[in-house]
């Protein structure tokens, strides 16, 4: 199964994610097809940023998001 979700970047006690689409069965920080977005949690308020298209296209293809991401997702306004 395709997945959204998060993959860790930036140093130790400093993290950043770009939101990425992969298959499920990938590690954390491994393999992925696209990347489609950034999340900036430490900045205050969270700073986070989509490709909407891209973002669209794989949530129509049946790509699932998770959690976290899933509530990104409706804090942009992609999906209700």
């Amino acid at each position: 199964m395709v997945k959204i979700r998060l993959r860790r970047m930036g140093k130790k006690k400093a993290p950043f994610y770009r939101i990425i689409v992969a298959d499920s069965r990938s590690p954390r920080d491994g393999r992925f097809i696209e990347e489609i977005g950034t999340y900036d949690p430490n900045q205050n308020p969270s700073v986070f940023n989509f490709n909407e298209e891209s973002t669209k296209k794989w949530l129509a293809n049946g790509a699932k998001p998770t959690e976290t991401v899933g509530k990104l997702l409706k804090q942009a306004g992609i999906i209700e």
